[in-house]
């Protein structure tokens, strides 16, 4: 059985499940999903300037109403139960938990824990931080010492 870690910021679209549980083929994954809610990744200014650049001028305008703290918890804790659900409904094995602090450190004890094959990092686009390498997927490719692949998630089911 193949085995991926899987990056999320927020709950996995019926398209993105299909995109992840289809890279391998007729392959068995066991993914182990981490989520990050949005709210605490980044601030309200590159999220705002993310949303700009894909064309999305009302939700720049409304970053400000993103769920913060507590109430992006919860939200990000929903999104993990949806995802899970939505992966093994899929046929894939899936186990997951929300990362608080250091994402980065979550991941590299994850995938040493879980002897990972690879990590899929699969968020909205972030464009400030991909420019200066300064996304996820850009930082783990130094520190987990398996294969790292960026996938962008679909906005619609």
């Amino acid at each position: 059985m193949f085995t991926s870690v899987l990056m999320i910021e927020k709950a996995l679209t019926s398209a993105d499940v299909e995109f992840v549980t289809t890279l391998h083929g007729e392959e068995a994954v066991f993914f182990h999903v981490l989520l990050q809610p949005r709210g605490d990744q980044a601030d309200r200014l590159l999220r705002a300037i993310d949303d700009i650049a894909m064309g999305e001028l009302d939700e720049a305008a409304h970053e400000r109403e993103t769920p913060e703290g507590e109430q992006a918890a919860a939200l990000g804790q929903q999104a993990l139960e949806v995802s899970l659900s939505a992966l093994r409904a899929a046929g894939s094995e899936a186990e997951g938990r929300i990362v608080e602090d250091h994402p980065l450190d979550a991941l590299k004890s994850l995938v040493e824990e879980a002897e990972a094959d690879e990590v899929l990092v699969l968020t909205d686009p972030h464009y400030v931080e991909e420019f200066f390498h300064r996304d996820w997927a850009s930082r783990a490719r130094h520190k987990v010492g398996v294969p790292v692949l960026k996938l962008f998630s679909h906005r619609k089911a």
